[in-house]
């Protein structure tokens, strides 16, 4: 691949030339910052961990600059910060036995500006160098600027791809907000019951954010805990764990298909939930 960022890094934790590890990707997670692969495509990494017929590749599209930082990190400048979190980052992949780990060192602004073209492209490339069956990015109505800015340039490079080119499914996960809200039809659910002994730690490999002020690794497997009991209002638990997503799949076989129109469906299929709930027993 020729990336067009000069920053950009891939790393492949068990030494396989790149070649030979980015295509046996069947995973593929995309990603604005380090740590949002391990937060929202744990149903990705699970699955292929320890798995010759399966393979996790994650992408982080931004450098890591602008990361918030306390304790012992407080005085560290952003380029200082950039190299601490592609280090916890890496940490990540070998933890997690990811096939490859694509950091593509983009600053934010890039990520934001809708007329970048240059992160699209190195999306292209990196899709057509592994073929995953599954994509996860960020959801749609995720509250972070970047993290939709990601989800953005994922649909546009996918819809570049020949239909034969593109994955079976693209989901866009959580980190920013939560897809509780979302009436349960729509919500693709994954169970991530087993291992946890690894969430915990591909959360809190990032020690910069973890004890810089912000504890993702309880905050990650304590959402996952509450889904998993608040999924079911009248049934017991069937899981210990689980995560939500949006599905994107139909977004990305349908350029022409609008964006904002697509996710104002959920939002007005979650309104008419409440109306008829709150008019049955009015």
């Amino acid at each position: 691949m020729q990336l067009h960022n000069e920053k950009a890094i891939v790393f492949v934790p068990d030494g396989a030339p790149e070649a030979a590890a980015l295509p046996r990707t069947t995973h593929l997670a995309i990603g604005a910052h380090q740590d949002d692969l391990e937060i929202m495509a744990a149903d990705g990494i699970l699955q292929c961990f320890q798995r010759e017929d399966k393979w996790f590749t994650g992408v982080v599209m931004t450098d890591g600059a602008g990361s918030p930082r306390a304790a012992l990190y407080a005085d560290y400048t952003d380029e200082q910060m950039q190299q601490v979190r592609i280090k916890e980052q890496k940490k990540a992949a070998v933890v997690g036995e990811y096939a490859a780990q694509v950091l593509l060192g983009y600053p934010s602004s890039a990520i934001k500006d809708g007329a970048a073209t240059e992160p699209i492209d190195d999306l292209v490339q990196i899709l057509r160098a592994t073929r995953p069956q599954v994509v996860y990015t960020h959801n749609l109505a995720d509250k972070h600027s970047t993290h939709i800015g990601v989800t953005l340039k994922v649909i546009a490079a996918l819809r570049r791809l020949a239909p034969e080119e593109r994955p079976q499914h693209v989901y866009g996960c959580e980190v920013w907000r939560d897809l509780d809200w979302m009436v349960d039809t729509d919500k693709v659910a994954f169970d991530l019951s087993t291992q946890e002994n690894l969430q915990f730690a591909l959360v809190g490999v990032f020690d910069s954010q973890v004890s810089g002020g912000k504890r993702y690794d309880l905050a990650t497997m304590g959402r996952r805990r509450a889904h998993a009991t608040y999924h079911a209002s009248h049934a017991t638990d069937i899981t210990t764990g689980m995560s939500f997503a949006m599905d994107l799949t139909p977004l990305v076989n349908d350029p022409q298909r609008d964006v904002i129109a697509y996710v104002e469906e959920y939002i007005a299929r979650f309104a008419e939930d409440v109306r008829t709930r709150i008019r049955s027993v009015l």
